[in-house]
């Protein structure tokens, strides 16, 4: 353990709720606020743009595997699983390789 008793313990937790219910007033006061919700549009934007490329990445990397899961589930759902793995060998090594087991 990390030698605290639960005196300790609970202290932390109720300076966390409290911290959490002072954030969420904060936020409920400033969410009506035209400045402050063109602010963190403006932040989400320059994040976007900082970022697209690595989304562009992720997806390409999943694609083969969003793919086979769908192709997965809906063969499932016409309990036709092998015919799946007869059709689509390469689509069920890579969910194998995933950890689905099939």
């Amino acid at each position: 353990m990390d030698g605290m008793n639960d005196s300790q313990i609970s202290k932390v937790m109720e300076q966390y709720k409290k911290k959490q219910a002072l954030d969420k007033a904060r936020y409920e006061r400033l969410k009506e606020d035209k400045e402050f919700v063109e602010k963190n549009r403006q932040r989400a934007r320059d994040h976007y743009a900082l970022n697209k490329h690595k989304k562009k990445e992720r997806y390409d990397n999943d694609k083969d595997f969003m793919n086979a899961k769908s192709s997965y589930y809906y063969y499932r759902r016409q309990e036709k699983l092998e015919f799946f793995k007869e059709k689509y060998p390469e689509r069920t090594e890579i969910l194998r390789g995933r950890g689905y087991d099939i």
